[in-house]
């Protein structure tokens, strides 16, 4: 189907939401979905590119205990976007207390010395703003989007919770069975959500990539208040997070906020990361994931290469093979039309009910290129997997057009301007490539190096990332409803706004 720009949008914002567990929001689909990377093919052409030569410089400076500051000034309306990103997610949890990351972000809406539990949220309300939290596999995030005059409010308020966030043991037990009862109503009961979570402890060996974001349930009954206390004592240090500021305000008044509220919380270190390298996959590994479901679902992941690769950056340059499968996974399901959905869902002969491509690129831990599709009435997963594999082959055997290349470049422009008008979008934007440790002006790189992606680079790519050894075939194989099985009854409410 065609895309509007808005659209466009939520395939922008499902990208850099991709292993992202939302507080107030519907959960993020699994990964294994289709058209997330198109996104970053918004901005490939040339007079985008000369569009953003003019836009407003990023600021980035460090306060004396460590904390970095990033600032954006966009003046086209009088909002701003505040954001407090903490460089910890599930990935730097240990086993046995999985789920910590997550919980620990619900229960900093639950108060402070001076704040009473939901009374953070409540007095952003009525300074005319919104604010939300979200926890990822690499990283936790806070955010208010106010008019741009109630920034010092926000950022008191904001500082008071990172440095000072309390709250009663009752409290966490309450706020614990929500978090429980989340896990049921968005992973339990969604045989995909389900099959993703066990396909994506089976692909990762040694990454904490493997851990579910929400926690498994056994490490939820078993969790204890003092076990997210000491996870916020060890993580929560202002060498560890960055706060960003994008909107209409001046970089001196920012700067000068920061250091009143920010600058005063005490310098700790910031724990030591040990490396947890994931082993070199030696052969194929497969999972039929049985479920109450009225569909088979089909998701092929194969390790691929990061954005900074193995190596890093060389230079000012990316990895050229992650950009060559971020333009692969664009060929293949960029746009209506493209090969996927011609050779899958079109047809009277059609094999599947949608189908997709992904490319992982941007993380902390390592990358999947995933395909994944739903076969249609009388098709087996089976041959929905094989048909997704041929496609790739087609590639490496004959290669993609120059018409395809132009198309996949050139296909977002409209989104990615719309995407910019958002100030909240910059600012998430900006705490991504910092928590990645990318260059500011990551978007501006992109633009130009996926430029420059050959239909060769993406041949070569399409020969030399998907054989068995590096795959992961996950598969659903639909069961019929059990003669006892009940509704889910609604989640209970949170004690806070979350």
């Amino acid at each position: 189907m065609k895309h509007t720009a808005q659209q466009s949008m939520g395939l922008f914002m499902r990208f850099f939401s991709r292993f992202f567990m939302p507080s107030r929001s519907a959960a993020a689909a699994p990964v294994f979905q289709s058209r997330v990377l198109a996104a970053l093919l918004l901005v490939l052409t040339t007079g985008f590119a000369q569009a953003q030569t003019a836009a407003p410089p990023v600021t980035q400076f460090k306060l004396a205990n460590g904390l970095t500051v990033i600032v954006k000034t966009d003046r086209r309306a009088p909002t701003a976007a505040h954001m407090l990103w903490v460089r910890v997610g599930s990935m730097d949890e240990v086993d046995g207390t999985t789920g910590v990351a997550h919980v620990l972000e619900h229960m900093m809406f639950k108060g402070t010395k001076d704040l009473k539990p939901g009374e953070f949220s409540r007095r952003v309300a009525a300074l005319g703003g919104r604010e939300n939290a979200f926890t990822m596999r690499d990283a936790t995030g806070y955010y208010q989007q106010i008019p741009s005059g109630k920034l010092e409010d926000v950022m008191r308020l904001e500082a008071d919770r990172f440095a000072r966030n309390q709250w009663v043991d009752d409290e966490f037990r309450r706020e614990l069975e929500v978090v429980k009862e989340e896990r049921r109503l968005r992973t339990e009961d969604s045989p995909r959500a389900l099959m993703y979570e066990t396909a994506n402890a089976l692909a990762f060996i040694a990454s904490p990539y493997r851990r579910p974001v929400v926690g498994w349930m056994s490490d939820l009954d078993a969790m204890t208040p003092d076990d997210a206390r000491e996870f916020y004592r060890r993580w929560y240090v202002p060498g560890n997070a960055a706060v960003v500021v994008a909107g209409d305000v001046d970089v001196a008044e920012v700067r000068r906020l920061a250091e009143k509220y920010y600058g005063g919380i005490q310098a700790r270190p910031v724990p030591a990361r040990k490396p947890r390298s994931e082993p070199v996959q030696t052969g194929m590994r497969r999972l039929d994931f049985k479920a109450t479901a009225s569909q088979a679902y089909v998701s092929l992941s194969f390790k691929a290469p990061g954005l900074r690769g193995p190596e890093g950056m060389q230079g000012d340059t990316f990895n050229r093979d992650a950009l060559a499968l971020t333009v692969l996974a664009a060929v293949l399901d960029g746009y209506s039309g493209a090969r996927l959905d011609r050779a899958l869902t079109q047809g009277e002969q059609r094999l599947a009910d949608s189908a997709g491509a992904d490319n992982g690129l941007i993380g902390r831990g390592p990358k999947l290129f995933t395909l994944d599709g739903v076969p249609a009435a009388g098709k087996t997963a089976q041959q929905v997997a094989d048909a997704l594999r041929q496609q790739v082959a087609l590639v490496a055997r004959d290669s993609v057009s120059e018409a395809e290349l132009k198309r996949v470049k050139t296909q977002w422009i409209a989104s990615e301007t719309y995407k910019l008008d958002a100030v909240f979008n910059q600012a998430r934007e900006l705490g991504s490539y910092w928590i990645n440790e990318l260059p500011l002006d990551t978007d501006v790189r992109l633009i130009a190096q996926l430029r420059t992606i050959t239909a060769a680079e993406v041949q070569a790519v399409a020969g030399r990332y998907f054989g068995d050894d590096q795959l992961t075939m996950a598969t659903l194989v639909p069961q019929p409803p059990g003669p006892n099985r009940r509704p889910r009854l609604p989640a209970p409410a949170a004690g806070g706004r979350h």
